[in-house]
């Protein structure tokens, strides 16, 4: 558990991560960058994500990746062929090679390694991520940062104690629709917010997976890591190069369900709009039928608005005395009065329009004389490399990652015991229906964080 003076820091750096750094243009880094000026980057987990990432980082010049890690054979080598096939093809004449690890520890000893990218399951994310820092590597994490409350105070300490740079891969931070919408919840064009209501599915189960042949190639204790040495399943680590997101993150022990996965991203945007990144909600209330509930879970924050999960909803929505605003991966609509101002959803129902094309009238229209201004991303990644070169903090910053975590963790925590919790959001405990242990997890010795 982490002491009083860590969960102090917590608040200190939560606050201080909502300025707004100075981006580099990208043109500073060029495709004319001396390949000594370059970042070098190592990847730590190759499945379907870091796939995604590996191919828009390889186009990059600024950059250069020089390693991948992944405890499954096939998936390391195909990432290491993907990478040495385009530096060939771009004829890249400062690339040395790309190395393969079956350990992520090997990779992070690596002096010449400036960051690294980690898309492992959730389980991984806080030990490998401290390592990371602990090596002097700046880090880029996907969402959720954490597999628990714990392991979100202990990470933003190891960024901060080692002064380095950490993005959350929480990108629709840096996507326009998500930004124009949170700008205007927090200038109120839509009045006194009532309540918001986030879509996504259900919570995690305890993983049930019946046991499978083994086949060699795979480092299933290693793949198991600080979380329980279950019996292999295809399910949870399907074999070789895939083109999806495998089962793992609907199981206790190693993910969140869907509250981690897609939840981490709109409760995430909910708090931006809501303000509440530094803080995060003061009760938590479960669903009557909380043990088999898919939705209904309810977070109160400070300021008496409530954040329902709604499963069949439009994404994140926010409901103001004098209208509404829905947002969703290129989706938008502004509501005033009952009336549709502004509306893209559906490419056949909107014809005639864009995203693009509603989401600047928008902001033309309402935001021109804005007071409040959130932090402008274009790229996630850019902005990432941009953090890394000015060392100001990204858009997604470790403490901002953590505490979409920290209130996804308590989300899940309605459904795992049911009732009503009350949480301290400065303190980081439960100061009523709440068990300090819920906190964190119980580690396999040697993995602990």
């Amino acid at each position: 558990m982490q002491t009083a003076s860590s969960r102090r820091q917590f608040v200190k750096v939560a606050a201080a991560s909502v300025a707004a750094p100075f981006i580099l243009p990208s043109h500073v880094w060029s495709a004319e960058t001396a390949p000594s000026e370059r970042l070098t980057l190592g990847f730590i987990g190759m499945g379907k994500m870091n796939s995604g990432h590996l191919g828009s980082f390889l186009g990059r010049k600024e950059v250069q990746i020089v390693a991948v890690c992944d405890v499954d054979t096939t998936r390391r080598e195909n990432a290491k062929k993907t990478v040495e096939e385009r530096y060939a093809k771009d004829k890249d004449a400062g690339f040395k090679g790309c190395e393969a690890y079956a350990d992520f520890r090997k990779l992070l000893e690596r002096k010449d390694i400036d960051a690294v990218v980690i898309a492992t399951p959730d389980h991984w994310h806080a030990f490998i991520a401290i390592a990371a820092l602990n090596a002097g590597k700046d880090v880029y994490c996907e969402k959720p940062l954490t597999h628990n409350i714990h392991e979100a105070l202990t990470l933003i300490d190891a960024v901060r104690s080692n002064k380095r740079i950490l993005q959350t891969g929480s990108q629709q931070r840096s996507s326009k629709e998500f930004r124009v919408a949170c700008e205007l919840v927090r200038n109120g064009i839509i009045g006194k917010i009532d309540h918001v209501e986030t879509a996504f599915g259900a919570p995690a189960k305890p993983n049930a997976n019946p046991e499978e042949p083994m086949e060699p190639g795979l480092d299933w204790d290693m793949w198991c890591g600080p979380a329980p040495l279950v019996p292999y399943s295809s399910v949870l680590s399907p074999r070789g190069v895939h083109n999806h997101f495998p089962a793992w993150r609907m199981t206790r022990e190693f993910g969140g369900g869907m509250i981690t996965d897609w939840g981490a991203h709109h409760i995430d945007i909910a708090q931006w709009g809501l303000g509440e990144d530094e803080h995060g909600p003061v009760e938590i209330i479960a669903p009557a039928n909380y043990a088999d509930a898919n939705d209904g879970a309810k977070l109160i924050y400070a300021s008496g608005i409530p954040l329902l999960h709604n499963g069949k909803g439009r994404g994140v929505s926010f409901y103001g005395a004098n209208g509404e605003v829905h947002v969703n991966r290129g989706k938008f609509e502004l509501v005033l009065g009952g009336k549709t101002i502004h509306k893209f959803w559906d490419k056949e129902a909107d014809k005639g329009t864009s995203l693009d094309r509603e989401v600047i009238l928008t902001e033309r229209e309402y935001l021109a004389d804005a007071k409040v201004k959130l932090y402008t991303s274009k790229n996630h990644h850019e902005d990432w490399l941009n953090s890394i070169k000015t060392r100001e903090k990204p858009i997604c910053d470790v403490a901002i990652g953590a505490s979409t975590a920290i209130s996804c963790h308590l989300m899940s925590q309605a459904y795992y015991h049911g009732g009503s919790m009350k949480w301290n959001p400065e303190k980081h405990e439960y100061t009523s229906g709440g068990d300090a242990k819920w906190l964190t997890r119980e580690y396999r010795a040697g993995w602990e964080v």
